[in-house]
């Protein structure tokens, strides 16, 4: 039977790194709703240049939008042991879309692994993060510093901060997300299916606490 996982957790959290693991551990397609958008946008397909109507305009894509493109990949042959959800549904009206979408595929949503982390953690891994100006090689100052401060060890070029990784940015996203995830998770825990994960620890700490989540799911 075919299961089906929503994985949530905050920017910092590690969320990318521990779905790559489980969709492997369990042969699970990592369906991700920001590389979904970008595919349909790249391969210009009906639903891409529906979205890029509104995205072009500076407004949200409707939930209506984003939906039919989670049901078209989910609905693709290599969909059919279940999918890792990542980025989608982001609200309750979404989950119940959600819900519907796959009573239609003869499942349900099995779990939601909830990765959390406090938000002083978070700033720090975010914070500390430096990017190479060549190639987008990535370092961090306190758990993967360079050897020579401010120059790439791979490519030599210099590295410098994005945007998105100065405090005052961050502090931000991570204050959107906890207003926008917070309805969506008491959704799922009324539901009884939030397995709250600690995500302070090791990588492979959270790894193994995931997958003890999903076995007893």
């Amino acid at each position: 039977m075919a299961k089906y996982y929503v994985l949530l957790g905050p920017p910092g959290a590690g969320k990318g790194t521990q779905a790559k693991i489980i969709a492997e551990k369990y042969g699970l397609i990592h369906v991700s709703s920001g590389d979904l958008f970008r595919d349909n946008l790249k391969r210009q397909t009906d639903l891409g240049k529906l979205a890029q109507t509104f995205m072009s305009k500076g407004e949200l894509v409707p939930d209506d939008v984003t939906i039919a493109m989670i049901r078209e990949r989910l609905s693709r042959p290599d969909c059919k042991n279940g999918a890792l959800l990542d980025g989608f549904p982001r609200t309750p009206a979404q989950a119940d879309a959600l819900a519907t979408m796959l009573k239609e595929f003869k499942g349900a949503v099995d779990l939601v692994p909830y990765i959390s982390v406090p938000e002083s953690v978070l700033i720090e891994r975010l914070c500390g993060r430096w990017t190479c100006r060549s190639n987008g090689h990535v370092y961090h100052e306190k758990y993967n510093p360079p050897q020579l401060s401010g120059v790439c060890d791979l490519d030599g070029s210099e590295l410098y901060q994005r945007d998105d990784d100065r405090s005052e940015t961050v502090e931000k996203r991570i204050k959107v997300y906890v207003e926008q995830t917070s309805p969506l998770i008491e959704y799922y825990r009324r539901n009884n299916l939030i397995a709250e994960i600690d995500g302070k620890k090791a990588i492979e700490d959270v790894t193994a606490e995931l997958l003890a989540a999903l076995e007893e799911a």
